[in-house]
């Protein structure tokens, strides 16, 4: 979409490293909501529990010969990936400024009306481009959205949990991820603005990640827990600096409101 409409490309390189903003109280939930949306609770469950399925069969505890390829395996897959989202996200925010935000729509309530509004300002293809992608990042996002829920609700019940395992084996735990797509879709017959709901949670998932971030880097850090797995100083630095940028943030906003 960047590609059909004008970017000032020197103003965007300039402010993506130097953003003009007013450090009021909706700045500050915006920015806690796109932290939210980066380093979310409910990947720490998805990630987690993804990694222990794929390694059950030989724990690095039991087969510490396997750990060096197991762990550049994730490393690889973590950076990559969180690269990945980032860049898109970026593009995401770039497109919305350029576009609605530039043509003085500042409020968008359905994925429809966006599209709606995007195709006076830049054509059917636009549009069509926009309406395809809706419907990718839904079939991407509900899943892990719906999983992640169940790991950590199934987890905290002691209920078996596991893609790998058969619906009888795990009707909780399908069970959760069913009533979870379910409910997504009647909230978008009800009242509620599936829009401001999902800015709602990221900024949720902004505030409770600070605490649960905190207590991963105190146990990686511990060789009585992670014995020779035990996180780097590098990894605990950028953990750490990560938690302090995102705790900050989330209490410029409670003391903003």
């Amino acid at each position: 979409m960047l590609f059909t409409v004008h970017v000032p490309w020197h103003q965007v390189a300039l402010r993506t490293f130097w953003p003009n903003f007013t450090p009021d109280a909706s700045s500050a939930v915006v920015i806690v909501g796109v932290f939210g949306t980066t380093i979310s609770p409910y990947l720490f469950f998805w990630q987690a529990a993804e990694e222990i399925e794929d390694m059950e069969s030989a724990p690095l505890v039991r087969d510490p010969g396997a750990a060096p390829t197991e762990l550049r395996r994730i490393r690889w897959d973590t950076w990559s990936g969180m690269f990945y989202s980032d860049l898109a996200a970026w593009f995401i925010m770039l497109a919305t400024a350029v576009t609605l935000h530039v043509a003085g729509v500042t409020r968008i309530d359905t994925a429809a009306q966006a599209a709606s509004a995007l195709r006076p300002l830049v054509g059917d293809f636009a549009y069509a481009l926009f309406a395809a992608g809706i419907f990718g990042v839904g079939m991407i996002g509900v899943p892990v959205l719906a999983g992640s829920g169940a790991y950590a609700l199934s987890e905290a019940l002691d209920w078996k949990e596991g893609l790998e395992r058969r619906v009888a084996d795990a009707r909780g735990f399908y069970a959760i991820i069913a009533v979870s797509v379910l409910l997504g879709l009647v909230l978008q017959y009800s009242p509620v603005s599936p829009m401001r709901a999902l800015f709602i949670s990221a900024v949720i998932n902004g505030v409770v990640a600070v605490p649960l971030m905190a207590v991963v880097i105190l146990l990686v850090s511990k060789p009585s827990v992670m014995g020779d797995f035990t996180a780097g100083w590098a990894v605990r630095a950028l953990g750490w600096l990560g938690t302090v940028v995102m705790g900050v943030g989330a209490m410029a906003m409670l003391a903003a409101h």
